[in-house]
């Protein structure tokens, strides 16, 4: 069962994505900031970072830098309702594997989802064949 880390300030938004992420047959751990969420990152391992751009002291930005600092395999998805083409090409040079804008329709997080742990599994599979 893939482990997803959900890392939002709003707490209507981390519980429907617990309810959907679980239906969907997926391990939820939930963060309410970029805090709680690198104490996480330090603690356990997960397959999928899904964070909130825009978070009171620690960005969805920084939350990203961390993962890819402590988990490079951990594939991160940054969700904003503040979307701008400059934060998503941030994101992505920063080594975000997609950028999703809020409101996002649920086939289409179910969809991303399954592309993300589809890549998670490649590089997984990478690095054991190289070492």
């Amino acid at each position: 069962m893939a482990r997803i880390l959900v890392v939002d300030d709003e707490k209507s938004m981390r519980e429907f994505l617990e309810i959907f992420l679980r239906k969907a047959g997926f391990e939820v751990v939930l963060a309410k900031n970029g805090v709680e969420a690198v104490e996480a990152i330090e603690r356990e391992e997960f397959d999928i970072v899904m964070t909130d751009l825009k978070m009171p002291r620690l960005s969805g930005i920084d939350v990203l830098e961390k993962t890819k600092e402590l988990s490079p395999q951990t594939m991160v998805i940054v969700m904003t309702a503040y979307s701008t083409a400059e934060t998503a090409i941030e994101a992505m040079k920063k080594g975000a594997y997609d950028y999703i804008p809020k409101p996002f329709k649920n086939e289409e997080l179910r969809v991303l989802l399954e592309k993300a742990l589809e890549k998670r599994h490649l590089l997984l599979e990478n690095v054991r064949l190289k070492g």
